[in-house]
């Protein structure tokens, strides 16, 4: 068992009284999509060595309450794997609190093996020298490189007619096993218009996605791309059908009764994943340094695009990705049994 030092108290009651201050402001922000930034909300000046002193100070304290608060909102989302993954970068932090250690290390492990994953045993927490003397505080730099996740943003280009609105982007580790992402949540695909909205959704593996019926017709959306394969069956204006993803790949939608209705799913089975917006730039956050193999898939591409990235202590910027434009159309659009439809059927 760890026994705090008298000296240790207030240190520990001040960082507790903290996070529990900055609880509701940080569930706000979450929900706002704004929190937790990797970047401290108070922009410090450096100009003398103790205003740089003060800042490495002040950024490891602002990195601690963001893994551990980031943990605890991730975890109460049922986004283990996340959790896991901010509290054990948490449990690596040089010096951290012995009394932060003993709640989270625990809790850090519960995480884990709810995601379903192994992970290597996260060290202990080094005690302090002797005498009370404690470990310098390393160089915002040098936190940087040793526990905090970066972002991989670029643009992606091709894409032929239909330009690279909706390519999706994702990383692989290149020496390592991958961790399996989180299920993202509140997914939804609608029918609205005799379209699906968006025409294309990236989702990770285990994802459900609801389809929603918009319009004031009926609609029967199926995929026969296996395993993926699913069908809604026949339903009005207002239903919705869940369908669970748990295999990666490109899902094709169609409607048995629209035959104009072509939409996608691509499900990735890697937590680092973005979609292009419409101009082809993307944003991949929460990378850790590392070498990866990035690829691209598009709609419009007959094979996705590959290749090695190196991902350093400050991410990756202005990255430059191409995608073909070579796919060509299917001869025929087909029916939930795979064969042509008849000219009559469909609309």
């Amino acid at each position: 068992m760890i026994e705090r030092s008298a000296s240790s108290r207030p240190r520990v009651a001040l960082l507790a009284a903290a996070i529990f201050a900055l609880a509701p402001l940080a569930t706000a922000h979450a929900k706002s999509g704004e929190w937790l930034g990797e970047e401290m909300p108070l922009p410090l000046a450096v100009k003398t060595a103790q205003d740089l002193a003060v800042k490495a100070v002040a950024e490891k304290q602002y990195l601690i309450f963001n893994l551990l608060a980031g943990g605890k909102l991730a975890w109460d989302a049922g986004e283990f794997a996340t959790a896991a993954a901010k509290w054990e970068q948490l449990l690596r932090v040089p010096g951290l609190d012995p009394e932060i250690e003993r709640v989270i290390r625990p809790l850090a492990v519960a995480a884990r093996e709810r995601s379903g994953e192994k992970a290597p045993p996260v060290p202990p927490v080094s005690a302090a020298p002797a005498g009370g003397a404690h470990e310098e505080a390393p160089s915002p730099r040098a936190y940087r490189e040793r526990v905090l996740p970066v972002a991989v943003s670029g643009t992606v280009s091709g894409g032929g007619s239909a330009g690279p609105g909706g390519a999706v982007v994702w990383l692989r580790r290149a020496n390592g096993e991958t961790p399996r992402p989180a299920p993202a949540k509140g997914k939804v695909i609608s029918q609205r218009g005799k379209a699906f909205v968006p025409h294309v959704l990236a989702v990770p593996v285990g994802t459900t996605v609801d389809f929603r019926n918009d319009d004031q017709i009926f609609h029967n959306v199926f995929s026969l791309a296996k395993p993926n394969d699913f069908d809604t069956g026949l339903y009005k204006q207002g239903g919705s059908y869940p369908q669970t993803f748990k295999k990666p790949g490109a899902v094709q939608l169609l409607c048995n009764i629209h035959s104009s209705m072509i939409g996608y799913v691509y499900v990735v089975d890697s937590p680092w994943y973005a979609q292009a917006d419409g101009s082809g730039a993307f944003t991949i956050r929460g990378v850790p340094p590392g070498e990866y193999e990035i690829e691209v898939w598009h709609e419009s591409s007959s094979k996705p695009t590959k290749q090695h990235l190196a991902v350093g202590a400050d991410g990756v910027r202005a990255l430059e990705l191409r995608v073909g434009g070579d796919r060509r159309p299917p001869a025929f659009v087909p029916d939930k049994s795979g064969k042509p439809r008849q000219s009559h059927l469909g609309y």
